[in-house]
């Protein structure tokens, strides 16, 4: 269909649709049951039988398999079943480990999918834009990803990169006109816009005419089709380790089969042992499990508003030294409310706050500060609604204050719609720092009225009102609204003026240039938008955790400081600088001195790819938060781009790591909390497993290397590792996070796995381990039976590794944290002994298991051997650390 050649009416008849209320929400449901969600199509996924089946592929897993089979053809039925069902639990184990990842990431793929404003039975309401049909009215603003083919049928200065579709990489101006001619390329469609493009500049409205793969982008969905799962660096690294550590355990393991055999050990029974032993020695699950533990960190971090869109970020979150803050709406709660208005010839304050179009004024509203709300009313686009006795802001929060505080002096929003009409917008940017319209009223008089930062509206204008009257600004003039500007900045309130000039009849400008000069200046408001009252104690919980904070703001300096003292930002002697200072200072020297400022005012979202790339040159990994378009830079630079949730722009969305959901400094907090909690947590588990697997590979070793029988026979090593490093091992990522998380420095980025002693420890526990449980073999084997000194070995092994998990839940010792405090471990360590005790006094699994029932005095001996790695090593702790506080003292 030429859509580009219709007019919008044809286009409404056609497609049964009304640009001024929308669809219908059954007209609405009932095209998407029919066409479907849109969306391009992606590849096949992984069917859960596909996933199933993967657990077994591993290769010693195989080996096993086949000499379980042999066993079964020599007879050996019951350890032959026996092992094919440990062997099967042990596979749904990994199955619903790794499904349950699947899923998490599936489920966080659709929290960071894109949203957007659609026009449903007269109201604007947000839904994802999978939803999005055939027919809907769309809102298109700066910053937005085009989730569809649409005509557009109103454009405010909308300018769009097409170079995803086009090639051309310059942005092309869109109109609502028709395009006449029928081979009219895509590139030269200037009336439509394409799903995966991008809105740079301006806002519009749209009538969408494709959705999904029936759109141009959905045409070359097969071409463009890439599906890449992202490793983190953690995950690279245990990937390379576990190779390492495979080849370490089968060559122990060979050594074992050998030493077995050369001792006179039949050949058979051997060869199932070793194969059992490397089955469970070898770590070839670390990857997966660190996959799991970070989907249950990132779900936790969910709950807590922090949406992570890049896994690697959830690593570089315990290293981050600095975060870099804009003031709106993370630090504050981003609810303006004029309360100064000041003109020429009056200055008045403003009472109440909130969208609440209620409080009075101080003093008589003049006719300059009629002049004032009037127009600064007319150039804004928000709008306040009330809902069920509530008032909600509809569009930006600056401009909501705007329009409240002329509805708090009577005048009506309506009359945007009533007595003018909008002829021409020039939207804000970051450079120019203003936002104009031009106005039409009702005698067909045309002006331009112009918002934005007093000092460039003020540099704009060579004239003022005053008491009414139009007169020519003077030097003093121009210094005394300067003063004031200072004057409402020391009271940390953001300030905005409004001017405005009359245009002559005819007269059509198209540039900003032409619009944004020889401004009157009427006069300026001042807001306040309070501090949210949980950042105060979360920039101190980051200074206790060695990080620095640094605010960023486009606001006046003095505004910019008063707010940082405020929240404690701004040390005694910490230095602020400002955007014209940073503008022409190369990155060396900004290098030089960046550690002292903590204020950055009066900066574009340009100026904050240059304060990253100082702050990283000094070392230090970056956290840095945006949400406009030209922030995405900046975002996509940071070791942690952070993107706002409720104000962020697609395009600072795509480029960031992690997203807030509710644009809250707080959050960013909590995140860093999480992140050190969930490397914290793979590093206990990696502990736990590798100082198990050296455990049960050493006794065997041992055992051998002394002439010994088997202390423990292939289907209990298998059922060790099914108890021991399933449940237990998936419990510790649910471990909360230590007390001192957020008073220890920043992890650097340099740092091995093993670093800060990890890998003594895991060697230390696991020789000691392997030694207990050889030596309750050996102390029972000399009087009673071998399959009683086996059970003996067997409950030793699996207890000192159940007491040894506890111990992995603190760098410090098992006695610096409560034991009871992880509730799923304690249940998994339960289970654990539950599923021992099963396979030791259950009579008809006696056999299987070649084990036989226990006594009291057994479980004394057992305990106090298996107690042994945990509790000596803790006390050497202990003793090391009383050493250590004797000798600072």
């Amino acid at each position: 269909m030429n859509w580009f050649k219709k007019e919008i009416s044809e286009i409404e008849t056609e497609l049964s649709s009304n640009i001024e209320t929308g669809l219908s929400v059954k007209q609405a449901s009932k095209r998407l049951e029919k066409f479907g969600l849109n969306q391009l199509e992606e590849t096949e996924q992984k069917s859960a039988f596909f996933i199933f089946l993967s657990q077994f592929k591993d290769f010693m897993v195989i080996i096993l398999l086949i000499a379980t089979l042999i066993s079964g053809l020599l007879g050996e039925y019951v350890d032959a079943v026996a092992i094919i069902l440990i062997v099967l639990l042990n596979g749904v184990l990994g199955f619903i480990q790794e499904r349950k990842a699947e899923r998490s990431l599936q489920a966080l793929k659709e929290l960071t999918a894109p949203k957007t404003y659609v026009l449903r039975e007269s109201k604007w309401i947000e839904i994802s834009t999978t939803e999005i049909v055939v027919g809907d009215i769309v809102k298109i603003e700066s910053g937005s990803r085009i989730s569809a083919d649409i005509r557009v049928i109103e454009s405010k200065s909308l300018y769009v990169d097409e170079s995803a579709l086009t090639g051309e990489s310059v942005p092309a101006h869109k109109h609502a006109d028709p395009i006449h001619g029928d081979d009219v390329i895509i590139a030269d469609q200037d009336n439509m816009l394409f799903k995966g493009t991008l809105a740079v500049k301006g806002s519009g409205l749209g009538i969408v005419v494709a959705t999904g793969m029936k759109t141009e982008m959905g045409k070359i969905a097969d071409l463009i089709q890439t599906t890449k799962t992202l490793m983190t660096p953690l995950q690279r690294k245990l990937e390379q380790l576990g190779k390492i550590l495979i080849a370490v355990a089968i060559a122990l393991t060979a050594l074992v089969v050998i030493a077995g055999v050369l001792h006179g050990h039949d050949v058979y029974t051997m060869f199932l042992a070793g194969v059992s032993l490397a089955v469970a020695a070898i770590p070839e699950g670390l990857p997966a499990i660190v996959t799991v533990s970070l989907a249950l960190g990132v779900q936790r971090m969910i709950k807590r508003k922090a949406i992570v869109r890049k896994l690697p970020a959830v690593e570089t979150l315990g290293c981050a030294t600095v975060i870099c803050s804009d003031k709106t709406g993370t630090l504050t709660q981003n609810k303006m409310s004029v309360t100064h208005v000041w003109t020429f010839d009056k200055s008045i304050q403003v009472e109440g706050t909130g969208y609440q179009p209620e409080g009075t004024f101080s003093g008589s509203v003049t006719a300059d500060i009629k002049q004032l709300l009037t127009y600064g009313l007319l150039c804004s686009n928000a709008t306040i609604l009330k809902e069920k006795k509530e008032y909600q802001l509809i569009g930006d929060p600056t401009e909501g204050a705007l329009v409240v505080a002329a509805m708090k002096a009577g005048i009506d929003q309506e009359i945007r719609q009533k007595d003018y009409r909008v002829i021409k917008e020039f939207p804000f940017d970051s450079h120019r720092k203003m936002m104009s319209v031009i106005v039409e009223n009702h005698d067909k008089q045309r002006f331009v009225i112009t918002k934005g930062a007093p000092d460039v509206v003020l540099a704009n204008s060579n004239h003022i009102m005053k008491n009414g009257k139009k007169s020519i600004l003077s030097m003093k003039e121009q210094r005394i609204i300067e003063e004031k500007v200072e004057d409402l900045a020391k009271k940390a309130l953001r300030t905005l003026a409004v001017a405005f000039k009359p245009l002559p009849y005819g007269h059509d400008p198209h540039h900003e240039h032409q619009v944004e000069s020889n401004l009157t200046f009427i006069g300026m408001t001042g807001m306040i938008d309070p501090p949210r009252p949980e950042v105060k104690g979360a920039i101190e919980a980051c200074h206790d955790a060695g990080i620095k904070t640094i605010m960023i703001t486009g606001d006046h300096l003095v505004t910019a400081t008063a707010i940082a003292n405020d929240l404690g930002i701004l040390p005694q002697n910490g230095k602020t600088i400002e955007g014209k200072t940073l503008e022409h200072m190369p990155v060396e020297h900004l290098k030089e001195i960046i550690d002292d400022i903590y204020v950055f005012a009066r900066v574009s979202p340009e100026h904050k790819l240059k304060i990253v790339k100082a702050l990283q040159a000094n070392g230090h990994v970056v956290a840095m938060t945006g949400d406009g378009v030209n922030d995405a830079p900046a975002i996509k630079a940071a070791n942690i781009g952070i993107a706002m949730g409720i104000t962020g722009t697609d395009v600072a969305k795509e480029a960031s790591a992690l997203i807030l959901s509710d644009d809250n400094f707080a959050t960013i907090r909590a995140a860093i909390e999480e992140g050190r909690n969930i490397y914290d947590n793979i590093r206990k588990f990696i502990r736990y497993m590798l100082a198990s697997n050296v455990g049960e590979i050493l006794v065997m070793l041992f055992a051998m290397l002394m002439g010994l029988p088997l202390p423990l026979v292939p289907i209990q090593i298998l059922w060790v590792n099914l108890i021991t490093d399933g449940l237990p091992a998936m419990a510790l990522a649910l471990d909360p996070a230590e007390r001192d998380s957020m008073k220890r420095p920043p992890r650097k980025t340099t740092e091995g796995i093993f670093s800060g002693g990890l890998g003594w420890k895991i060697i230390s526990r696991g020789f000691l381990i392997g030694i207990v449980t050889l030596v309750a073999f050996m102390i029972v084997y000399e009087t009673e039976s071998l399959t009683k000194a086996q059970t003996i070995a067997f409950s030793t092994l699996v207890l000192a590794q159940l007491i040894h998990v506890f111990d992995c839940r603190s760098e410090h010792s098992i006695f610096h944290r409560n034991i009871f405090e992880n509730k799923a471990l304690m249940l998994a360590v339960i289970s654990s002994m539950l599923l021992l005790f099963i396979v030791i006094y259950y009579e008809p699994l006696q056999p299987v298991f070649r084990t036989t029932a226990l006594t009291i005095q057994d479980w004394l001996l057992i305990t106090g051997l298996a107690s042994i790695p945990t509790v000596l090593l803790a006390l050497f702790n202990v003793s090391k650390q009383t050493n250590i506080r004797r000798v600072k003292n």
